[in-house]
């Protein structure tokens, strides 16, 4: 497919590129940084700029395309990852006009251009537990798509909006919108890097539900809903199939959510942030755990 992917160089992205293009994906990556990445073809873009996204969205991506002299080929989907990816980096106010602006221009070429598939990143966050001020416990365990979203923070409320407003372009206009409600994503590198301390102490993983996603199983993914047609517009909790903590799910639940309902028995190490959905839509299968690299 030709593609566009927005924030093709930031953490998520620069996984989830190169494993596009060797699914056999053309990617044209939209940022404001280039992916140094053979295959990968730059257009440095300002997403909150309409007018910048409309003639992204509509234009050449090479001079090879040139050749047939048949015009300007058309995007077959858009991967949207690019935004402010989490508070304290910039002002609040910034933060949540830059997610909600890019966003909406993203889509609305994307409709406007008939351009029938689109992802997006939405985020954890969006349960409100993340950047609680305090702590938040869910309302059940596992976490799933259909448990209520409150957040609290201007990150989390923009992704809250983006849900939102994909959902109205898609009732607009009939395509496929998919949103990835995406974990905490851990590049190869931070499994030795970070983990052995979530060993230790694994209170620093309450925030993230005690979940993660590997930045290439995080490709997979969208490989998977690049594949998948007809599902109009749904969310995706994004996750690995374990925790990152080595406690088992009993421990967590007596250690950190008393009180939360369970809602169905759980594996030793199974995730509370549910993953059952995509694997059933789009045939999500992670197959990275940080317990491959810590013994």
């Amino acid at each position: 497919m030709r593609i566009i992917f927005t924030g093709g160089s930031g953490k998520a992205g620069r996984h989830a590129v190169p494993y596009l293009i060797e699914q056999g994906h053309q990617v044209t990556n939209l940022d404001l940084v280039p992916l140094n990445y053979p295959g990968v073809r730059n257009l440095r873009c300002d997403l909150t700029d309409a007018g910048q996204v409309f003639n992204a969205f509509s234009a050449y991506a090479g001079f090879d395309e040139l050749e047939p002299g048949t015009g300007v080929p058309k995007y077959d989907a858009i991967v949207h990852f690019a935004a402010i990816p989490c508070i304290l980096i910039r002002p609040d106010n910034e933060t949540y006009m830059i997610n909600v602006a890019s966003t909406y221009n993203v889509l609305d070429a994307a409709v406007k251009l008939g351009i029938r598939k689109v992802i997006f990143a939405s985020s954890e966050t969006t349960y409100g537990i993340c950047f609680w001020d305090g702590e938040k416990k869910p309302q059940y365990v596992p976490i799933d798509e259909e448990h209520p979203t409150l957040p609290q923070d201007s990150y989390a409320m923009s992704k809250v909006v983006n849900e939102a407003t994909a959902r109205s372009f898609q009732a607009r206009s009939g395509f496929d919108i998919y949103g990835l409600r995406i974990n905490n994503v851990i590049e190869p590198h931070e499994y030795a890097q970070n983990f052995p301390a979530y060993m230790e102490n694994p209170a620093l993983r309450r925030r993230n539900i005690f979940a993660y996603i590997d930045a290439r199983d995080l490709g997979h993914m969208v490989d998977c809903c690049l594949k998948t047609d007809g599902l109009g517009y749904e969310v995706f909790n994004v996750s690995n199939d374990d925790m990152s903590v080595s406690l088992t799910s009993d421990e967590v639940i007596a250690q950190f959510y008393e009180g939360v309902e369970v809602k169905r028995k759980m594996g030793r190490h199974e995730t509370f942030y549910a993953n059952d959905k995509a694997k059933k839509l789009v045939g999500f299968q992670p197959k990275h755990s940080w317990r491959d690299v810590l013994k």
